[in-house]
């Protein structure tokens, strides 16, 4: 099994900025994750990609987000990060990491969610 454990969210006003971490581990090796990337929920609405990013560096985001969000990643320690900036209410969800891993003795990827990390603007 591979565990995200992802932090960063909390509560910030109309245009300030947060980062959101995760980091990816698992009782054997990991060999690649691509791509590692970020959904969110709000209530009442479908889960939506945020952003993603792959080993090669390319990167996908929503359209409602394109110019405020960044993600990185680390790949050396299996961890990404998304840097928020001017968030606005509509920004308020659970944010979720996810990873495709691929891992020492699995011949296939698999994917995996973290536990989610609530982020709410307040106006």
């Amino acid at each position: 099994q591979v565990q995200l454990v992802e932090s960063g969210g909390g509560l910030v006003q109309s245009g300030g900025s947060l980062r959101l971490s995760c980091a990816a581990s698992a009782s054997e090796p990991i060999l690649i994750i691509n791509p590692m990337g970020w959904y969110r929920q709000a209530p009442g609405k479908q889960r939506e990609m945020v952003a993603r990013i792959f080993t090669s560096g390319s990167t996908d985001y929503a359209d409602s987000v394109k110019g405020r969000f960044t993600i990185t990643r680390d790949s050396a320690n299996n961890a990404a990060y998304l840097q928020m900036r001017s968030l606005n209410p509509e920004d308020t969800a659970v944010y979720y990491c996810t990873a495709n891993v691929r891992r020492l003795g699995y011949d296939n990827y698999q994917n995996f969610w973290g536990q989610g990390t609530q982020v709410t603007v307040s106006s």
